[in-house]
């Protein structure tokens, strides 16, 4: 199947492992020019390095992305390299502090900031870019402990408010034809992750977390993920906008 994604430019945060490298790949592999970032600039050398070796063109931009001169410096970076953004996925992402009366106001802000705050200025530095281009998408990657209870509090709050926003941003944005989606993983495992570190410090707790949470009886893997942003970046999903798309086995409990 064409997904129509040849030579379209796509921006993945966050692009240089777990998640975000998987997402990244996968465009590369449907001819997509990739621009990638991440704070660890050997990281992302690897990360850039992988994408071209699979004869794609790639580029990778160092930076925080809760600092909004190297969001714009992102985006500045790629329009001069690759000629305009077609695709912006925002995946950076992560969690703060523990239990509600327990995390302080500056581990919700830095929640807020990594999380919601990324994708926001992101989102808005692209639209124009994308205007010019006459649409595009922007996918944010959320969690379904933004869809219902689970997580920490600090990150289930962010991970609500990109689910608010984008369809928000999808309502207002859909007569330009950029669609804005969001896609809601559930446990996904990769090397160096939050859940392989569990995992080898608590094997038998994980191994019980899986048998009772996880109806497949595995944790996902991040090609799982990168498969369904994937399809919502090509023009196959021309009808799909303001929709958050759950990618968990069966792992969330929510109806809607």
């Amino acid at each position: 199947m064409d997904l129509g994604l040849r030579g379209k430019v796509a921006i993945v945060t966050g692009g240089s492992r777990g998640i975000g490298r998987a997402i990244a790949l996968g465009l590369a592999d449907e001819g997509c020019r990739v621009a990638i970032s991440a704070r660890g600039a050997e990281g992302l050398r690897r990360a850039v390095d992988e994408i071209r070796a699979r004869g794609a063109e790639a580029l990778g931009v160092a930076g925080d992305m809760t600092n909004r001169a190297d969001v714009e410096r992102l985006v500045r970076e790629t329009v001069a390299t690759f000629g305009g953004v077609d695709i912006l996925v925002n995946n950076v992402g992560g969690a703060r502090g523990g239990k509600f009366v327990e995390t302080t106001d500056e581990q919700f802000a830095e929640a807020m900031e990594v999380n919601f705050m990324a994708a926001l200025r992101a989102s808005q530095l692209v639209v124009p870019e994308m205007r010019r281009r006459g649409g595009g998408r922007i996918i944010t990657i959320s969690s379904i402990y933004g869809r219902e209870s689970g997580g920490v509090p600090a990150y289930n709050a962010a991970k609500a408010a990109e689910i608010s926003l984008s369809k928000q941003m999808a309502r207002e944005l859909a007569p330009e034809n950029i669609l804005v989606n969001t896609v809601a993983p559930g446990s996904i495992l990769f090397p160096g992750g939050t859940w392989e570190r569990r995992m080898q410090a608590d094997p038998q707790g994980i191994a019980e977390f899986v048998r009772r949470d996880m109806p497949l009886g595995r944790f996902g893997r991040p090609e799982e993920i990168a498969n369904v942003v994937v399809f919502l970046a090509s023009e196959r999903a021309s009808l799909v906008t303001g929709a958050c798309i759950n990618v968990d086995g069966g792992q969330s409990r929510s109806n809607i």
